[in-house]
Parts: structure tokens; C-alpha cells; sequence
């Protein structure tokens, strides 16, 4: 898989891309979790969902955000983040002008800028946040959610708890034209501690290829 560097707001970024075969593939882009917690492309979650997505015929890329690994600038509260994930799907949408479908799946901080560049993007056709924490941001942006998704944590979760979670999925349900499935994994962690990587890369591939075949929003 291609190590590539491309321009950010603040600089360059470093991201891995990894490209089908077909010049229409639909796209996606994976956003990694808090860069002063650790989290970088190369989390797991993040490794997983990059592949899972790449199993499925997508285009993907997944980076740093500014101030992790090779990637300039430092970390900027999530305001220049989301800047950095924007540049990162300009970045891909170039080179890949046919794609019909485009994705963004983020895992923990990188859901929550995830959801906000959902509502800068109106080509997203679908989204993938995982352990979203609802606890910790404000996700009331999300007025109304522009497209459907999937939100999928963990009942051990203590990071993001559950019902922080349900109550922002019960938010979403109430919008009508779009449709928010929310899974739970019984007894997994935060960050889908084995036995349940596995369960979890399961249920994002069944809800993805189920959407890719309904061609909806």
C-alpha cells in the first residue's frame, strides 16, 4: 500500500492509499482517534476498517491528522482536524473522478470529525462512526444529518458510554429522509478488544454492502 503525502491546510499530511483496480470504485476515507491520546492511522480500529472497506472494492485512504507522525502542524482542537480530513478527501476525489459512492468512517474523535465533515460534504453518501464520543463533543451539528450511516459501540464501553451513544442515535432517528442504524457489541470495550474486532469489522461490512446495493442516501 502506497505511503503518500499530500497537502494540508497547515502543511503536508501523511496518509497510506490504497486504490482498486476500476477507475469508478467508490471511496472512502478513514479518520483516526485523539492525536494527544495516541491515535494515529495505524490504530487498530483504523487498520481494520481500512481494509474492510478496501475487501469491499473501495478506494481508501486513512492519514494523519496535523502533529501525528510525518504530518506538519499541531493538533488545533479539532477545528484545524476537520480542515485536514476535508483536504484528505479533496485529495482523493482527484484522484478518482468517476467514483459514484463516496464514504467517511472515523473511530472515536475521528467519528466525531467525521460527522462534521458529513455535513461540509454533501456527496457523502454514506457514514461509519464507531464508539462516537458522544460524552465528550457536542454532535448537535448534526441538524439535520444529511445522509444515513452507522453508529456502532461497545455495551462495555467507558470511554464513550452507551447511553450517551443511544441518546444521540435517538436524536438522529427522529430525522426523517435518512436512517441511522445503531449496533451495539455486547461486552466490547472502547476499542473492540479482541474477541470483538472481529464482531465489529462483521457488522460495518453487512451494513455496507447492503447499502451499496439499495443505492440510497
Amino acid at each position: 500500500m502506497p505511503e503518500v503525502i499530500f497537502p494540508g491546510p497547515e502543511g503536508r499530511l501523511e496518509g497510506r492509499y490504497h486504490p482498486q483496480k476500476e477507475s469508478d470504485a467508490p471511496i472512502a476515507i478513514i479518520l483516526h482517534p485523539h492525536p494527544q491520546f495516541g491515535g494515529t492511522m495505524n490504530n487498530k480500529v483504523v487498520y481494520n476498517l481500512h481494509y474492510a472497506f478496501y475487501n469491499m472494492g473501495f478506494t481508501v485512504l486513512r492519514f494523519n491528522f496535523r502533529g501525528v507522525g510525518r504530518s506538519q502542524g499541531e493538533y488545533d482542537q479539532g477545528v484545524g482536524e476537520l480542515s485536514d480530513a476535508a483536504s484528505a478527501l479533496d485529495y482523493l476525489q482527484s484522484m478518482n473522478n468517476n467514483s459514484k459512492h463516496c464514504w467517511v468512517a472515523g473511530f472515536s474523535f475521528g467519528a466525531w470529525i467525521g460527522m462534521q465533515l458529513l455535513m461540509r460534504r454533501p456527496e457523502i453518501t454514506g457514514f461509519i462512526s464507531v464508539s462516537p464520543p458522544a460524552n465528550m463533543y457536542d454532535f448537535s451539528f448534526l441538524a439535520p444529518c444529511p445522509s444515513s450511516g452507522l453508529i456502532i459501540n461497545g455495551t462495555g464501553d467507558r470511554v464513550a458510554p452507551p447511553a450517551d451513544t443511544t441518546s444521540l442515535v435517538g436524536k438522529l432517528a427522529e430525522q426523517k429522509g435518512i436512517t441511522v442504524t445503531h449496533t451495539e457489541i455486547e461486552g466490547a470495550d472502547h476499542f473492540f478488544k479482541e474477541p470483538h474486532m472481529d464482531t465489529m469489522i462483521d457488522n460495518v461490512t453487512t451494513y455496507v454492502k447492503r447499502r451499496l446495493t439499495e443505492n440510497t442516501r
